[in-house]
């Protein structure tokens, strides 16, 4: 596809990237053939393809309205038409790039820009949104619909190992997740401290930027960013091995530092570290399996395979792979690729849109007749949980369950 990159982006390297990407597509379509909401609509405009025309209008210096933004907030953002496309379009980046021009020339009213900055506010502060929370709870009967689900109480986390191995890691505290479910962050340090490693939190970093960055703020994003990587390189270059994120949305957002400041001379290079640092659990764990010491409690479960953890770092199976050896049996899956719909901020953002791919994903999880669905997501979890008649928690937890003493 021919491109040409006008205004602002012309010769910056986020415009450089839009135009390898756009120059890249063939037209073939074949994307449409992946893309949770083109199964939807049927709408040219909502797949992938047609997308990446409306972007490359406004890249290119054409008017953008109200239709164009339409669409482009429809698009989950789960990458899974990377997958499908035989020229390796790399749609995520083209993305990032275009949302923020498409909003600047088609400005939001005033009622969307409220929502956007409301979820900033209050999710990207881990404490801030504790508090808040825990304030919710109280009040839950009275919570609109959309948020009642989401304010379940909090599993306890249990204790806490003190750091006692030779091997350490840097652990992602998270906001959503420190937040809804402490339990996650807890269980995944017994689990490594099992197998010899110490889990330690970094005091200076919360948030990995995700929610700000996609959620009409990429300035803050970047900020956000910036703050994690001077506290993670400091803790890199004090021995720590890795930077675990048992949030497979942060992980993969975390992934994507060396290209959301590769115009910072002063963090590209250490963007790039940080990206190359930070591992799911399970990429640990398959090099340091851990051995179980009692059988599960329910053994038959249904492993969801988050798209951040399926359509990047291509890890989809290994959840399912561990947790077999361990005694549990996971069940098949059917349309294992499409999106839950949790996707960050769209379930608050897009209801309609979340609640029909997450109706047919818990049909699908729950087909096999499992015990309880495990997930490597927080926003997943949440999002599934709302709505599925067994029990959905983190793969880590029944990890934990088995190998901790």
């Amino acid at each position: 596809m021919r491109a040409k990159i006008a205004g602002p982006l012309a010769n910056t390297a986020a415009g450089a990237i839009a135009e390898q990407v756009l120059r890249a597509c063939v037209h073939c379509g074949m994307c449409n053939a992946t893309c949770p909401t083109y199964q939807l609509t049927g709408d040219e405009l909502d797949g992938p393809r047609g997308r990446i025309y409306l972007m490359k209008q406004v890249l290119e210096g054409e008017p953008a309205g109200r239709l164009s933004q339409t669409h482009l907030d429809r698009c989950l953002g789960c990458r899974a038409c990377e997958t499908t496309c035989p020229s390796g379009v790399d749609y995520h980046s083209l993305y990032d790039v275009a949302r923020p021009a498409v909003d600047q020339a088609a400005p939001r009213p005033w009622k969307e820009r409220l929502v956007r900055w409301a979820i900033r506010a209050a999710f990207v502060h881990p404490r801030r949104l504790s508090i808040l929370m825990s304030l919710a709870r109280r009040v839950r009967f009275a919570a609109p619909s959309s948020l009642r689900g989401k304010l379940a109480a909090p599993r306890s986390p249990g204790p806490t190992p003190a750091p006692r191995h030779g091997r350490r890691m840097s652990l992602l505290h998270g906001c959503v997740q420190a937040a809804a479910a402490p339990a996650i962050n807890a269980a995944n340090r017994r689990v490594f401290d099992s197998v010899g490693i110490d889990l330690v939190e970094t005091p200076a970093v919360g948030c990995c930027g995700a929610l700000s960055f996609h959620n009409g703020s990429q300035a803050e994003g970047r900020a956000i960013a910036r703050r994690n990587i001077d506290a993670w390189c400091a803790e890199l270059d004090a021995g720590s091995e890795a930077i675990v994120a048992n949030a497979s949305g942060c992980a993969a957002f975390i992934r994507d530092y060396g290209d959301i400041l590769a115009d910072d001379p002063h963090y590209a290079a250490r963007a790039r570290r940080v990206a190359g640092a930070v591992k799911d659990p399970v990429e640990i764990l398959k090099a340091n399996p851990p051995k179980a010491v009692r059988a599960p409690l329910s053994a038959r479960v249904a492993v969801h395979p988050p798209c951040t953890l399926r359509n990047g770092p291509e890890l989809a199976d290994a959840p399912a792979e561990l947790l077999a050896t361990l005694g549990f049996e996971p069940q098949p899956i059917r349309d294992a690729h499409l999106c839950c719909g949790s996707a960050g901020a769209y379930s608050l953002l897009q209801p309609k849109f979340a609640n029909e791919l997450r109706k047919a994903k818990v049909e699908a999880l729950t087909g096999g007749e499992p015990q309880e669905i495990l997930t490597a997501n927080i926003g997943c979890m949440m999002h599934l949980a709302e709505a599925s008649p067994v029990p959905v928690r983190h793969w880590i937890e029944a990890v934990d369950e088995v190998v901790s003493r």
